[in-house]
C-alpha cells in the first residue's frame, strides 16, 4: 500500500488513521496468539533437536557434569553432591542433612549415589558405602552399610544445567521448573524466568511494531519512503538487539526477570505512541 501511495489516497479521501489501523490490530491479535503458541509449545521441541545436533556435530560441548551441587529436597532437608556425572547418572561425595529449629538432627553420607533409570517410579536413588548419624540430645546413633535404596525429590535434570536449556522447556514446564527450583533455594532460575516472560512479551511486540510501521508508512512521499524506511528498519533491529541485551543483563546482574523481558516493550511502546500521535490523519 505504501509503495503504491494508496495510504495517502485513503487518508486524502477522508479515511481516518484509526480506521486504517483497525484491520491491522485485528490481524495482530491472530499473529500474537499464534506467536505465543509457537514459542510456548512448538519451538521448544524443535530446539531440543537443534541443540542435540549442535552438541554432537558442531560444538561437542554438552555439559555432562556438575560440581558442588546443593539443593533442598524437602522443607528441612538439604542434599549436597560434590561431583555429579550426568552420563552415568552418578554422584560422588553425597550428604543429606535434616534440620529442626536450625539444628542438625540427622545426616546421611555416602561415597556414591546412583540414580535408578529403570525404576518405575521417579526419584529413586541407590547410595553406596553410606553412614547415617542421628542426633538425640547429647547422644549420637550411627548406622552404616554397603547399599541403601532411598527416595529423594531430585532428578538428574535438577543437577546439571546446559547452556540454552531453558529454551527446550514448554511454558508449563518452565513454570513447574521455576516453582520447584525456587522452593529448593536454587539460584539459577533467573534465565528460566526471563525465558518465560520473554515469550509473553514477544507476543505483544506485533502490536507495537505494527503501529510504528503503519505510522511511518503513512508518511509516504512520491519517489520513495527514504528516511522513514530507514527509521523503520533501524527500529526493528533496535528492538531485537534491546531484547537480547536486556535478557543477558538480567541474567548477569540478577535483575528482575519480568522487568528485563518487558523493558523493550515499554521503550518501544513509548516510541509507537509518539509516531502514532504524529501520524497524518
Amino acid at each position: 500500500l505504501a509503495s503504491n501511495s494508496e495510504i495517502i489516497s485513503m487518508l486524502a479521501a477522508g479515511v481516518s488513521f484509526n480506521r486504517l489501523l483497525r484491520p491491522y490490530m485485528l490481524s495482530c491479535i491472530l499473529i500474537s496468539g499464534f506467536t505465543f503458541y509457537l514459542n510456548s509449545f512448538v519451538i521448544p521441541h524443535g530446539t531440543v533437536i537443534r541443540q542435540n545436533f549442535e552438541n554432537t556435530y558442531r560444538r561437542n560441548k554438552k555439559n555432562n557434569s556438575a560440581e558442588n551441587v546443593q539443593l533442598y529436597v524437602s522443607k528441612n532437608t538439604v542434599a549436597y553432591i560434590q561431583h555429579y556425572d550426568d552420563q552415568y547418572k552418578r554422584g560422588y561425595g553425597f550428604s543429606l542433612t535434616t534440620f529442626e529449629n536450625k539444628k542438625i538432627v540427622s545426616q546421611m553420607t555416602a561415597m556414591e549415589i546412583q540414580y535408578d533409570t529403570v525404576s518405575d517410579s521417579k526419584y529413586h536413588w541407590r547410595a553406596s558405602n553410606y553412614k547415617i548419624r542421628t542426633l538425640r540430645g547429647l547422644k549420637e546413633h550411627i548406622v552404616s552399610g554397603t547399599e541403601k535404596d532411598t527416595m529423594l525429590l531430585m532428578e538428574p535434570a535438577d543437577l546439571v544445567y546446559s547452556k540454552g536449556q531453558q529454551e527446550t522447556f514448554t511454558s508449563p514446564e518452565l513454570l513447574r521448573y521455576i516453582s520447584k527450583q525456587t522452593s529448593r533455594g536454587s539460584g539459577n532460575v533467573v534465565q528460566y524466568e526471563v525465558e518465560f516472560h520473554k515469550r509473553i512479551a514477544m507476543s505483544f511486540s506485533a502490536f507495537i511494531l505494527t503501529i510504528i510501521g503503519l505510522s511511518l508508512s503513512a508518511r509516504k512521499r512520491k519517489g520513495g519512503m527514504g528516511l522513514y524506511l530507514g527509521i523503520g528498519l533501524g527500529l526493528s533491529f533496535g528492538y531485537i538487539m534491546l531484547q537480547t541485551v536486556s535478557a543477558t543483563f538480567a541474567i548477569q546482574a540478577n535483575m528482575p526477570a519480568m522487568l528485563a523481558a518487558w523493558i523493550p516493550n515499554f521503550i518501544f511502546a513509548a516510541i509507537a505512541y509518539f509516531v502514532y500521535r504524529h501520524a497524518p490523519n
